[in-house]
């Protein structure tokens, strides 16, 4: 009987299979927990912050090494006026999360570069001139999340944010969930997004 080469064996390649399937599952894994380091609120990797990073100035300064401007923590200035510890702010993080969830605002927005293009990208929605002043900020971006039609921004486009219902909890939320976003490093994304003038600015 004619003796086949071990690369024409059913039965090597099998057990290849097997021995590739058991390493991609091991480096998979190993991925898993890397990835997670780094998008958790609060890991080592630095690139996501803690929830309580709402309680601190967030503006931007360009990186040279890196090729676009970075987030940088500032001094003391509390969201609404009221300092928060982990717990509180996550909780109402994740309020302003499920509400842009349950109002689906990634059906016109993106956020993170997920979702439509209808909408401006709310990445860095917090920093955004149209604001105004870092003085104004929270009292226009809760007047216009409770009453769009009223507080229209358009900017010549005819696009129109619809009054969705939301109530202020809901608005508070989802500034505090705006904040704490543009405090992620995005390594630069958006490109080209022009931030607010701040006071804490360096």
């Amino acid at each position: 009987m004619e003796t086949l080469p071990w690369w024409a064996s059913e039965d090597a390649w099998r057990k290849i299979a097997i021995w590739v399937t058991a390493l991609m599952t091991v480096v998979l894994i190993v991925l898993t927990y890397d990835s997670l380091n780094a998008i958790t609120a609060g890991g080592e990797s630095g690139r996501v912050k803690a929830y309580s990073v709402i309680n601190n100035r967030i503006y931007y300064t360009y990186d040279k090494d890196r090729g676009f401007p970075v987030p940088v923590i500032g001094d003391q200035a509390p969201l609404f006026g009221k300092v928060l510890n982990e717990e509180e702010a996550q909780a109402l993080i994740d309020k302003g999360k499920i509400t842009t969830q349950a109002k689906n605002c990634m059906g016109c927005h993106t956020f993170l570069g997920n979702g439509a293009y209808y909408a401006p990208d709310l990445t860095k929605a917090w920093l955004d001139p149209g604001w105004g002043s870092e003085a104004i900020r929270e009292e226009m971006m809760l007047k216009f999340l409770q009453d769009p039609t009223t507080n229209a921004r358009g900017y010549g486009s005819n696009r129109k944010m619809p009054n969705l219902g939301i109530t202020e909890e809901e608005a508070r939320g989802i500034v505090a969930y705006l904040k704490w976003m543009s405090s992620i490093d995005t390594n630069g994304f958006p490109r080209n997004f022009p931030v607010i003038s701040q006071e804490g600015d360096r």
